[in-house]
């Protein structure tokens, strides 16, 4: 269930593009469009194309059975989220990439804690990332780490993220400064010793929304089977955007500030050049995350219950 190297970082975005670098990717990256845009722009960033497949309609990761399709002979990796910490196919992608001996990188930003089919989550693909920002369910106000099995891997990873260096008095390559500082780390072991707390007091959040929106108008967040989950987020999806938004609207005129996440959909960004992906497009435009937070009271969420059915 363990992990083996794991490599602390002052946020959650250089190590994708660490990992990019690392694994001298070039050419095109399959990728999601249902993600936050440092998953894109750190593809972009590192000189790569992405290349963009739609999202499967009830887990919202990235759909496997479209992935082989996009493979070309300029295809050198899959960089797949585990979306509000639901978790990939893995095992299909795995063998895609073994199949045309491509590299695995998983944005694992939501997923501390998660565990899949009895493995940390962050054991799977060549490196996982995770996030520690203030907003995720272990935070270190700001931070992140990168996850491998491979030491030889995790050894490259280290200096690249140490400025290079071998030891104090000489480098063993390129790097950057992308350390844990040691406010961040003290963070980190002041939130730690709560975490199961945390979890269990999510649990309950999360239990009293599914009691009462499970015969709703909404498509609620479908787990993927054999995930042990986190309660990281709580995502609907509404029949349309306007219903979102009118819900969106009369929630924030009582001062409850639900987050439209992930909007808008990557493949939509400035600075790429993607065919349209039309499940995570209507996704994107019809997806709410609702409040949910340790100490949050059980008065103030059967408000924002009764608001969203009174809406929907």
């Amino acid at each position: 269930m363990k992990v083996q190297n794991v490599i602390c970082t002052t946020n959650g975005t250089l190590p994708l593009q660490i990992a990019i670098k690392t694994l001298d990717l070039r050419g095109e990256i399959i990728t999601t469009p249902f993600s936050y845009v440092a998953t894109t722009s750190s593809i972009v960033w590192e000189g790569c194309k992405p290349v963009f497949v739609d999202i499967h309609p009830g887990y919202l990761t990235i759909d496997e059975t479209k992935i082989e399709s996009a493979v070309t002979e300029r295809t050198s990796a899959i960089l797949a989220t585990h979306v509000f910490g639901n978790p990939c196919e893995v095992e299909t992608i795995n063998k895609i990439a073994q199949k045309y001996n491509l590299k695995v990188i998983y944005d694992a930003a939501h997923a501390f804690n998660v565990i899949y089919k009895d493995q940390s989550i962050f054991s799977y693909g060549n490196i996982s990332i995770c996030s520690f920002h203030a907003t995720k369910i272990f935070h270190t106000a700001e931070g992140g780490a990168m996850f491998t099995n491979d030491i030889d891997l995790y050894n490259r990873l280290f200096y690249h993220h140490n400025f290079g260096h071998k030891d104090i008095e000489s480098f063993q390559g390129l790097g950057i400064n992308a350390k844990m500082s040691e406010l961040q780390a003290a963070m980190g072991l002041s939130v730690l010793p709560y975490f199961a707390q945390i979890v269990q007091a999510r649990k309950a959040v999360v239990d009293l929304y599914n009691e009462n929106l499970q015969y709703a108008n909404l498509q609620l967040f479908k787990l993927r089977p054999l995930t042990k989950w986190n309660y990281s987020y709580y995502p609907v999806v509404f029949k349309d955007e306007t219903q979102l938004l009118k819900v969106k609207l009369a929630l924030e005129s009582e001062q409850i500030f639900p987050r439209r996440y992930f909007y808008p959909v990557l493949n939509t960004l400035p600075y790429v050049n993607s065919k349209t992906c039309p499940i995570a497009e209507r996704i994107a435009n019809t997806i709410l995350c609702l409040p949910l937070f340790v100490g949050m009271s059980k008065s103030d969420q059967v408000k924002i219950i009764e608001i969203i059915l009174a809406n929907v």
